[in-house]
């Protein structure tokens, strides 16, 4: 089965209540889920502009650029969008790690029943 490619223009998106749409980082190579974040429509922009990942911190109230702090970028090589316009998915070329404990995903803790 071959996959079809459609363009949905970012005025298509649905955000929610809050103004936010939840975006997953994947590494654009071995597809790893690295991240998942929130984005208002001006964090979309920047990513757009800038080709680096920028959100909305929700504790914060402000707009981040992945990496500012500590330099590792999250450099966004394409942004796809699911079939229901709320999630995005980028995918992207870390500069290293994702996590902000230093891991290069935020999931590396498996969840156990004990």
């Amino acid at each position: 089965m071959t996959q079809s490619r459609f363009t949905l223009h970012v005025s298509r998106l649905k955000f929610d209540e809050k103004g936010l749409i939840t975006a997953v980082l994947q590494h654009h190579l071995n597809r790893e889920v690295l991240m998942v974040a929130w984005m208002n429509e001006e964090a979309l922009n920047l990513t757009l502009t800038t080709g680096e990942a920028h959100f909305w911190s929700r504790s914060r109230g402000e707009l981040w650029r992945k990496g500012a702090a500590s330099g590792n970028i999250q450099r966004a090589r394409e942004i796809r969008v699911d079939c229901d316009g709320d999630t995005l998915l980028l995918l992207v070329e870390p500069a290293g790690p994702a996590c902000h404990t230093g891991e290069m995903s935020c999931f590396y803790q498996v969840l156990s029943e004990g």
